[in-house]
């Protein structure tokens, strides 16, 4: 079985409708995923865009990558008495 090769979304709207990935049972292949699941001690920090540049700056100017710079500080704010 083939895939459609068109943009159309009406088009690939109508061949998913009639068909199934099933159908393509033989043809799949197993991929990496391109995400990896948070690990239970991770913690999200929502930052603004200029906050987030600011921080890629001063990361790349110590050769360091962002998280590596901000688990820093946090380290830092924790030992402080």
């Amino acid at each position: 079985m083939k895939l459609p090769t068109t943009d159309s979304i009406q088009e690939l709207a109508s061949y998913w409708d009639a068909h199934d990935v099933t159908d393509f049972d033989g043809e799949l292949l197993e991929v990496p995923s391109p995400f990896s699941a948070r690990d239970a001690d991770s913690v999200v920090v929502p930052l603004s865009a200029s906050e987030h540049v600011a921080v890629r700056r001063i990361a790349a100017s110590r050769g360091v990558q962002e998280e590596a710079l901000l688990r820093e500080w946090v380290k830092e704010k924790l030992h402080r008495p």
